[in-house]
């Protein structure tokens, strides 16, 4: 304390400091802060902020394909999760869901790659001009689609059920997303005899394509024989195949007649 000062005056000072706000006494003797070394800021600490959410695992869609296939008891209700299912691409530029036509308990179920600009627009498969080839090779050995007897009619359907743009061949991942419900397809349908009608349903059921060599040769998928064979379409624009074509369906019908 300044001697100067006597007690009374010095605590009429501090109270006066006190009303103007001053809460704390650092020393005896002023301090010059323009003298002191600039002290480096304070760290601003920020608010903690809320965790980030965690992201959900995109859903595997051939995963989701499965899971619905699995839950189709018929092939009502297959149709009915297949034509909801909506990670293929392919449904948003489609008129129309092609499911199948057809006997549903023929001995024979005939599987394509995908519908045509036909197909699409009356949602049936097989109904363009390589349809009407179909019809015609199937009466040459006494069957049809109409057929009410089982044992001389088929059924037919696609790897795909949409039409792919301009026609194009379905791509891989498109073809495994639709698999689990080819395979449910044929499970429900249980037919005696497979027929692989071109590359697709060949890469998508025996893992290889070259329809060229493996046509006509008796092979196994699903637990049931497979006969892989041309496309109509590919006879329309070769029609120099038909000759091995003709043989393969004599191949089918003796088959049919041994089992």
């Amino acid at each position: 304390m300044d001697p100067a000062l006597d007690f009374h005056t010095a605590k009429a000072l501090l109270e006066w400091q006190i009303e103007l706000g001053a809460t704390e006494a650092i020393g005896d003797a002023p301090i010059n802060r323009y003298d002191l070394a600039t002290a480096a800021p304070a760290p601003v600490r920020a608010a903690a902020a809320d965790p980030a959410p965690v992201a959900e695992p995109a859903a595997d869609p051939v995963e989701e394909a499965r899971m619905l296939a699995a839950s189709a008891a018929d092939l009502e209700s297959l149709a009915r999760v297949q034509e909801a299912y909506e990670h293929c691409e392919l449904k948003k530029g489609a008129r129309n869901f092609v499911f199948f036509d057809g006997n549903p308990h023929a001995r024979v179920m005939i599987l394509g790659e995908a519908p045509g600009r036909e197909e699409d627009l009356q949602a049936r498969p097989f109904v363009g001009r390589a349809g009407q080839l179909l019809d015609r090779m199937l009466a040459a050995i006494g069957m049809a689609r109409v057929a009410p007897d089982a044992e001389k009619s088929v059924y037919i359907t696609n790897v795909m059920p949409w039409r792919p743009p301009q026609n194009r061949k379905p791509t891989a991942a498109e073809i495994a997303m639709m698999l689990p419900f080819v395979e449910r397809h044929v499970d429900l349908v249980d037919p005696d005899v497979l027929v692989l009608m071109g590359n697709t349903p060949c890469a998508a059921l025996l893992g290889r394509e070259a329809i060229t060599r493996i046509r006509g040769q008796w092979t196994e998928a699903l637990g049931r024989p497979v006969l892989p064979m041309f496309h109509p379409a590919y006879l329309l624009r070769n029609p120099g195949a038909k000759r091995e074509t003709w043989a393969d369906l004599l191949t089918l019908q003796a088959r049919l007649r041994e089992t």
